[in-house]
Formats: structure tokens, sequence, C-alpha cells
């Protein structure tokens, strides 16, 4: 039976489900990390930002837009306070976003940022974000969610503008620690 069709055909399927999961497990986490760095989706962004070192490019403006969504299941309002600034390069910006917990249930989400163009995402450092961490709203509450960037002197001068977008997803059901009712 070691050399009949369904033995053959049985090896042939077991190592396909071998090969797919190294593939899943050993390969796509580091494709994945590639992809971002490239694309800037993920929420990839360039490293830290020594302000020391570079200064405010005062000669030129970027204009930095924020969008703001819901994933499907999420019952959020969730926006922007603002919804573009005007920076110069190397210049620290603060921008708010707001969320609202509109149902009777505490609840818990994660923000996952993605940048465009793609090119941009090396050059735009975040060093405060709501995105860091996961945002707890308790039932009828809202809070205003910070975030301070600092677009790079180097950013091409071909870029002009930055859409920085952000999707909020319900993390309730994940988070391991309990939901503290928030005021």
């Amino acid at each position: 039976m070691g050399n009949s069709p369904v033995a053959r055909l049985t090896a042939k399927l077991l190592l396909w489900a071998v090969a797919m999961f190294a593939f899943a497990v050993f390969l796509m986490p580091p494709l994945y990390d590639a992809f971002c760095e490239l694309t800037g989706l993920g929420g990839k962004t360039g490293g830290p930002y020594r302000a020391t070192e570079a200064g405010i490019d005062e000669s030129r403006t970027v204009k930095v837009q924020f969008i703001a969504t819901n994933n499907g299941e999420m019952p959020w309002d969730f926006e922007p306070l603002a919804y573009e600034v005007r920076v110069h390069p190397g210049q620290p910006q603060a921008a708010r976003f707001f969320a609202r917990n509109p149902t009777d249930r505490n609840m818990v989400a994660q923000a996952i940022p993605s940048i465009t163009p793609f090119q941009a995402a090396q050059y735009f450092h975040k060093t405060e974000c709501f995105c860091f961490n996961r945002q707890q709203l308790a039932a009828g509450a809202d809070a205003e969610l910070p975030l301070v960037f600092i677009v790079d002197r180097d950013l091409p001068r071909s870029v002009n503008t930055i859409t920085l977008s952000y999707t909020l997803f319900d993390v309730t059901e994940s988070t391991t620690e309990p939901v503290a009712k928030l005021n």
C-alpha cells in the first residue's frame, strides 16, 4: 500500500500542510514586517527621532492629513479633532482624536495606523500616540486621544502631503486584564 495512489496523495497533502505551516509560522512574520516597512502599512514608521541633530526646516511646510475609521465590528464614534495640520519638518506637532463608546458595555479598542505615501513612513516619527496602547472606555464614556509626531527634515521634497490613517478595532474579548469602569 506504500506505493498506492491514495498513499502518494496522502503523503503529498501532508507535505503541503507542513510546508504551509512552516511558511505561515516562520516566513510570513518577517515578510509582513518588510512589507509594512516598505509601504507604511501596519503602523510601521521611522525609528527614534533625534531632534537635537536636526532642527526645524522653516523653508517648507508639509500638510499632514488625518483619517479615522472603524473596523466593521467597532461601534465607537472615532474622528480626528482637526482633519489636517501644516508643519515644518523637524517641528514637533500635537494632534488629538476623539473617541466615544455609545454602547451600554465597557469596551477596549486598539488603533492600527498606516501612512501614505509609502515612502513617507520612514520620515514620520510618532513620539506619543494613543495607538501605542489599548484604549479602554466605559459604557457611554468619551475621551480625547493624544498624538505627538515629527516629520523628519530628510523627507523628500517631492512629498508635500502625508496621510495618517487609523483603523479602530474592538479588542475587548482578547483583553486578558479586566476592563475597569472608567469615568
